[in-house]
């Protein structure tokens, strides 16, 4: 049998010729790459801080609360060798307000805002935390004397103001107790919370202490 030929009759072993390659089909489009998911940020600051502001206005709200359906007594617990309730509440406010004063100009130093002072000096942080705890604790004896011993009081304007600003003062320290304690807290929430301790504190002196000293004197001294 005679091998495969092509048409003029010449047999070969190249012969029928491979067919034609097949052209390749065209590119598509560029396929995307798939974006990495993101990490999950950690969550914001700003709920617990809410949930903190609540806290401590339900602290104020119970402590007036109380101060106002209780009997007051008008009896006292201790003078601390002070003549009287008054001259002790008067005092003991002072030295408080002037504690606030350098839990006011620590928290600026802290902050780099206290001229001459650099934030990393070793005295800052242990002045600022002491002188509040210490103006917290000068503050027990006059709080307790003027919920049980006097009560909430309205008789006027400056009355009612220092009333207010007294429970507001405490509501505004558990919530900054609070906020201390809280991941990624706003960088505006501090020097809120420190701004209207010191100011409630401010107002307190002035429509407490201020006043006795300039209309009764200055008794115990």
């Amino acid at each position: 049998m005679s091998g495969p030929s092509d048409p003029n009759g010449i047999a070969g072993p190249g012969w029928p010729p491979p067919p034609p390659p097949v052209p390749a089909p065209p590119p598509g489009p560029p396929t995307r790459p798939t974006p990495a998911t993101p990490a999950a940020e950690p969550a914001s600051g700003t709920v617990p801080l809410l949930m903190a502001a609540v806290a401590g206005a339900s602290v104020a709200v119970a402590l007036g609360t109380y101060g106002r359906v209780h009997e007051p007594t008008g009896d006292s617990i201790a003078t601390f060798g002070f003549p009287a309730v008054l001259p002790m509440k008067a005092w003991f406010t002072t030295a408080v307000a002037l504690l606030a004063l350098a839990q006011l100009a620590s928290a600026l130093a802290m902050w780099g805002r206290l001229p001459g002072v650099r934030a990393s000096s070793a005295w800052v942080a242990p002045v600022h935390r002491w002188s509040g705890t210490v103006a917290f604790v000068v503050s027990l004896p006059v709080a307790y004397h003027c919920l049980w011993s006097l009560g909430f009081q309205d008789t006027d304007t400056r009355v009612l103001v220092h009333s207010l600003l007294g429970c507001a003062f405490y509501g505004a320290f558990a919530t900054k107790l609070l906020a201390l304690r809280i991941e990624r807290l706003p960088a505006w929430a501090l020097p809120v919370i420190g701004g209207s301790l010191v100011t409630c504190l401010t107002v307190i002196w002035l429509t407490s202490s201020l006043w006795f000293f300039t209309n009764i004197g200055f008794p115990g001294v």
